[in-house]
């Protein structure tokens, strides 16, 4: 283990503010439950990543500010993504212009300024064979064009995002090699955001809330929740405690009409599968491949870092479904991989997938029974007296614009006001692409955490072994196990294993890692506790 305690609490070094864990939890419990202790501004219930996102636009504004989450953050539908911030390119196919202008701006801030760190520019490319009609394809191409002048209109660099381009289907297969090149015509390609992990942004989010005071409380249920307070339970030890807050807010996602009155919300899975990237020929882009019959729906083969690709997803109806982890049916299954096997020169076959994962959109409806994949993409916030505030649907790309309308209606409850601040303020590691770039340190650290990797890797100092692969099949390092229960909220291994990186979406994967992760995170969890005493 590191010889360096950066929990000592003397003069010389104290713990950083941005670091959550069990102790810092455990002081959250107390400050926010303790009796005769002065009422909350606001009390966030929900740690996806609308209720971080509103956790630190509060935290921010100056407001007494707690979260609180029944399990670990983003371990609902904020982990459950394809891990895109994209432009709203489908919301122009559909004609909502606006919707698809919130999303570009949202992405801006996000990759220029918020957490370029982990915001990542990435290529997409829509092979144009016999499954893409050349009238089709034309009116693709017009949508790209379209969705560039939005990027433009947000003042986001080409030196960042570029243009769409045709390409010719040599180009094709350089980006793809997987895709077939009998009868391809060439294809069209595009830029867009991707980030490093959906639950490394929500728990960025956190930790910069954290730092600006924030209480982040996970492994907490909130129950007989009431416009000014909840009883918080603690899963670990069972105590119980009343939180009092001048505005509690319900940011609970699919599960917002247990606590909001008249919400109507219809649950829509999206599954992936998980394929190793080799089967694919490594590509270099994102494959985009039409849906039969549809305008503007695809399914895509997307490139993770870790040697695995995504094959996503479905809109489907899920009523009844566990929103921790909603079932994944063969008729997903069968639709996804028939539908990118029709640009490729293999099929993927059933046998070539090794994970799968799906999540519950909370999608808004008006009760019309309209199909999922036709509902709008539109958060809601209800804003009504007696009942507390509830902030519900939207997608991860846009909670940065949910968390301030939530935080406005909640000052304008408190009769008070406070301009906000989150369209520039970096999350916990950002820093310019010029910045990053200098940064002396584990390349897999520098991507993941920012300006924090130098002090990550300083964890393994008197212990070298920590900046290795636990496992020569996987790159997760050792000091991202210590440095995910020192600073980023994991409690066990479970939380690090399938959040803090996304090892537990492949179970043979999971398996490999699970023995040495638990060691580490127990040894972790001791260091804690020390410091803490």
């Amino acid at each position: 283990m590191p010889a360096t305690d950066d929990l000592a609490p003397d003069a010389a070094r104290e713990r950083p503010r941005h670091w959550i864990n069990a102790a810092t939890r455990r002081a959250s419990l107390k400050a926010v439950g303790q009796s005769g202790s002065e009422p909350l501004d606001l009390l966030v219930i929900g740690g996806g990543i609308t209720g971080a996102g509103v956790a630190l636009d509060a935290a921010s504004r100056g407001l007494r500010v707690a979260l609180v989450e029944r399990r670990d953050l983003g371990s609902g539908t904020s982990g459950w993504s394809s891990k895109l911030i994209h432009g709203g390119l489908r919301y122009l196919a559909k004609g909502d212009i606006g919707l698809a202008r919130e999303s570009a701006v949202e992405r801006h801030h996000l990759i220029t300024r918020i957490a370029p760190h982990i915001v990542h520019p990435y290529q997409s490319v829509i092979p144009l064979g016999d499954y893409l009609p050349r009238k089709d394809a034309a009116l693709v191409y017009s949508g790209l064009r379209l969705a560039d002048l939005l990027r433009r209109s947000c003042r986001t660099p080409s030196d960042v995002l570029p243009g769409p381009s045709r390409i010719s289907a040599h180009e094709v297969g350089l980006l793809a090699p997987a895709v077939s090149q009998v009868g391809l015509r060439g294809g069209l390609t595009y830029w867009d955001g991707q980030v490093e992990d959906d639950v490394r942004l929500v728990v960025a989010v956190a930790r910069t809330a954290a730092a600006l005071g924030a209480h982040i409380i996970t492994h907490c249920e909130a129950a007989d929740v009431n416009p000014r307070s909840a009883t918080l339970t603690d899963a670990l030890t069972g105590e119980q405690h009343i939180a009092h807050a001048e505005v509690v807010v319900n940011a609970t996602g699919v599960w917002a009409g247990e606590i909001a009155q008249g919400i109507h919300t219809v649950p829509s899975r999206g599954t992936h599968l998980i394929v190793r990237s080799s089967l694919l020929g490594d590509p270099r882009a994102i494959v985009t491949v039409p849906v039969p019959g549809t305008i503007g729906r695809y399914v895509f083969a997307i490139p993770q870092p870790d040697g695995v690709c995504y094959v996503g997803l479905t809109d489907e109806p899920a009523p009844g479904e566990d929103p921790y982890a909603p079932s994944v049916p063969p008729s997903d299954e069968k639709f996804l991989l028939e539908t990118i096997s029709t640009a490729l020169s293999v099929p993927v076959r059933p046998e070539d997938v090794i994970g799968r994962f799906a999540g519950l959109r909370p999608l808004v409806s008006d009760g019309s029974g309209e199909h999922t994949a036709d509902i709008s993409r539109k958060h809601l916030l209800i804003d009504q007296p007696g009942q507390p505030l509830t902030i519900t649907g939207g997608k991860l790309t846009t909670y940065r614009k949910m968390a301030q309308e939530t935080v406005d209606a909640a000052l304008a409850r408190l009769g008070r006001s406070a301009a906000c601040v989150t369209e520039d303020l970096p999350l916990v590691g950002a820093a310019d692409r010029t910045t990053l770039r200098a940064i002396d340190a584990p390349a897999r650290l520098v991507r993941r955490f920012g300006t924090e990797a130098p002090a990550i890797a300083a964890l393994a100092d008197g212990d070298p072994s920590l900046l290795e692969p636990i496992s020569p099949r996987l790159p997760v390092l050792g000091v991202e196990v210590v440095h995910g229960v020192l600073a980023e909220g994991a409690l066990n291994v479970d939380d690090f294993l399938d959040r803090r990186v996304r090892v537990g979406l492949v179970p043979e994967d999971r398996e490999r890692i699970r023995w040495e992760c638990t060691k580490l995170v127990e040894q972790a969890l001791a260091r804690v506790r020390s410091a803490s005493t």
